[in-house]
């Protein structure tokens, strides 16, 4: 991104941008202010082109042809998954292109493998738009609360966070709902937060699952009913609770096997509380593993090498769990195998299955 800063800054650009990632609003931020500093308002020489089954001789034609007084044309092409796919013909054409021509493509996700990825890498500049950690959220927040005159303290600022996730369009929105609630007034407050903020869907599924494994079941509960009031779909629900379990004992393998707490963070756990300040999903999973879903893989003690025991059925923890889905009208197996990754079909087809720690039936 510093790459793109400086293009944009020095007015010198490269012929050809990738932007790709999971973080859409750095991806739609870079996108447009690339286009404003490469064709501005001009509409003639700028052509943008969504979708899969895109014609590449078409957009190797226009790469062709020259901008109509103006020093650039600009071909934005966004979420064609040509970097998945075999895109030979324009990753053969790229360097023979016009410097003329930029082309920005926006996409998703890409396979490093491809040619056109490889291409596009020799020749010009690739960006991975990944998710912010909690440190980096947290300056972004402040600096715009601090551009319209308001100030937070760490702790209202980790709250705030807490509540509203990770994605950044979300804190963007929920930023501005906050700024203008707190008009004329200077410190934003833990209460102002409270007051106006969305709690995501996911953190009170994080809560759910602790209550639950907790023993604290009015707390669960309580907690179940309220998802059910804001429509979140039951089935949802089972799967994000899956999705959480899955996450604690993943994390708690890599911490037994000797992972730093980056490592942990850099791997296949994307939840916010992975990344949050205090009271996270790292600093809890050493509690929930050890205390209370060691049975849930079928032994009463780990292994000796800190990992929990393999096999099993669920213990008394997973059973609360079962019964506060859907009514008693699903339920749901914690169960693992210490021997490989993977499970192998039975005549019970999974609802969600990832390595070999979590199966839904």
């Amino acid at each position: 991104m510093q790459t793109i800063n400086e293009d944009i800054k020095n007015g010198t650009f490269k012929p050809v941008y990738l932007l790709y990632g999971e973080e859409a609003f750095l991806k739609q931020s870079y996108k447009k202010k690339l286009r404003a500093a490469i064709s501005g308002d001009d509409t003639m020489n700028y052509n943008y082109f969504e979708g899969k089954g895109l014609d590449m001789n078409e957009l190797i034609s226009l790469a062709d042809t020259m901008p109509f007084f103006s020093e650039r044309r600009l071909i934005l092409i966004e979420d064609s998954g040509f970097f998945k796919t075999s895109s030979e013909a324009l990753a053969e054409y790229l360097p023979t292109m016009p410097d003329t021509t930029c082309i920005v493509f926006v996409e998703e996700a890409v396979d490093k493998r491809n040619k056109l990825y490889k291409k596009v890498k020799d020749l010009g500049h690739i960006a991975e738009m990944k998710r912010q950690d909690s440190a980096q959220l947290a300056r972004w927040a402040a600096t715009i609360l601090a551009q319209n005159g308001r100030k937070i303290t760490p702790s209202t600022m980790n709250l705030f966070l807490e509540r509203v996730g990770d994605d950044m369009e979300n804190i963007r929105m929920e930023l501005e709902k906050l700024i203008s609630y707190t008009m004329g007034s200077e410190v934003v407050t833990a209460e102002d937060v409270k007051a106006i903020t969305t709690v995501q869907i996911t953190n009170k599924i994080f809560d759910m699952v602790a209550a639950i494994t907790a023993g604290k079941t009015k707390r669960a509960m309580d907690l179940y009913e309220d998802l059910l009031t804001l429509r979140e779909p039951p089935m949802r629900i089972l799967f994000l609770i899956a999705r959480q379990f899955n996450q604690l004992l993943l994390v708690r393998e890599l911490q037994a096997s000797g992972a730093d707490r980056g490592t942990v963070e850099s791997t296949s756990v994307r939840s916010r509380k992975t990344q949050q300040p205090g009271g996270g999903i790292y600093e809890r999973t050493a509690h929930f593993l050890c205390a209370d879903l060691r049975g849930c893989r079928g032994g009463s003690q780990d292994r000796a090498d800190g990992r929990p025991a393999g096999g099993g059925a669920a213990d008394q923890s997973a059973q609360k769990f079962r019964a506060l889905i859907l009514k008693g009208s699903a339920s749901i197996r914690i169960s693992g195998s210490s021997t490989g990754p993977g499970w192998k079909r039975s005549n019970k087809k999974p609802l969600f299955c990832h390595t070999h720690r979590i199966m839904v039936f």
